[in-house]
This record gives structure tokens, C-alpha cells and sequence, in this order.
């Protein structure tokens, strides 16, 4: 787990693709990582979560305009994270 801590603290404000152990796959920008837990904003409204999830259009399940950290993934779940660049060179 140490080793993913560091993946997301070099990829801090960066978008990912980060692999689950469960199956799922996140892609959006980390926006702050603590040692149990990395936050991330999704990228143009994947797996459901638009921008009204992060308030974009006013205030909307208590998050207010301009509010960013994303939701939180546990770094235990985490199976693998990549740069997303990486995929279009």
C-alpha cells in the first residue's frame, strides 16, 4: 500500500486511470491524497458523476460552486494506477 500512497502523491493534480480490486476502473485528477484514502474529481462526467455532483451548477447534495476534492477511493481497494497520457502517446 505504501507503494500506491507514493504513485498518487507523484501523480497529485494529474489525471489517472486507477483499477480496483473489485473491478472498477476511475478515471479523473487526483486532488489530494492522505495515507489512507486518494480523492479524485472524474473526468467530463464519467460513471455517473457530472459536474452537479461537485456543485458546477450551484449547490446540489450540499457541495457548494467551486468545491473539488471528487470522492475518495481507499488506497486498500486500489489494484493499479497509471497516467492516463500515458494511454494517447
Amino acid at each position: 500500500m505504501n507503494q500506491i500512497y507514493n504513485q498518487c502523491c507523484n501523480f497529485h493534480g494529474k489525471t489517472v486511470r486507477i483499477h480496483c480490486h473489485d473491478g472498477r476502473v476511475h478515471v479523473g485528477r487526483i486532488t489530494r491524497v492522505e495515507r489512507g484514502m486518494v480523492w479524485i474529481q472524474p473526468a467530463g462526467g464519467l460513471g455517473g458523476y457530472g459536474q452537479g455532483f461537485f456543485g458546477g451548477g450551484g449547490s446540489r447534495r450540499g457541495f457548494r460552486r467551486g468545491f473539488g476534492f471528487g470522492f475518495g477511493i481507499a488506497l486498500g481497494a486500489i489494484a493499479g494506477i497509471a497516467l492516463v497520457s500515458a494511454f494517447f502517446w
